[in-house]
């Protein structure tokens, strides 16, 4: 198992970061890996909401993940788990306000990423490439939080 932690300060509020981040028909708007976004479910973003993201890859390929958000609390954190090609993540993104100093108004995004192997050739493998795998996952998450923080 793997654990990838970024945080991120965002200068607007919670509340214009949070509609940002689960507005799902614009996210490949901001989104500067994402190619594609598939919103799979109806209703508002919350427990339940299912949608199919494309990303291109440093390889000039491009990988499709489906994520479900499974813990919701609007808008201070949700849970989402997506399960992968031998491996399975579960990403928890937290929006906390800042209340004090310089940044006062701002946002403190953080976004943990747990990974499991669920095959036991991915075991393997995470054993050998592990930290790259984990190098990988965090430039990404880092650059959708700096995404995140330009638009909003």
């Amino acid at each position: 198992m793997s654990t990838v932690v970024v945080t991120r300060l965002i200068d607007a509020p919670v509340a214009a970061v949070w509609s940002v981040f689960t507005d799902l028909n614009r996210r490949r708007e901001w989104l500067t890996a994402v190619t594609r976004v598939e919103v799979r479910s109806h209703g508002p973003f919350g427990a339940g909401t299912v949608w199919r993201e494309t990303r291109g890859m440093a390889d000039g390929g491009e990988v499709t993940e489906e994520f479900r958000v499974r813990e919701c609390e609007v808008p201070e954190k949700f849970v989402v788990t997506s399960p992968g090609i031998g491996a399975d993540y579960r990403m928890t993104y937290s929006f906390v306000p800042v209340m004090s100093g310089r940044h006062r108004g701002g946002t403190m995004v953080t976004v943990k990423q747990d990974g499991s192997a669920t095959a036991p050739a991915a075991r393997i493998l995470g054993l050998i490439f592990g930290g790259l795998a984990a190098e990988t996952a965090e430039g990404a998450l880092r650059r959708d939080l700096d995404d995140l923080a330009a638009v909003a």
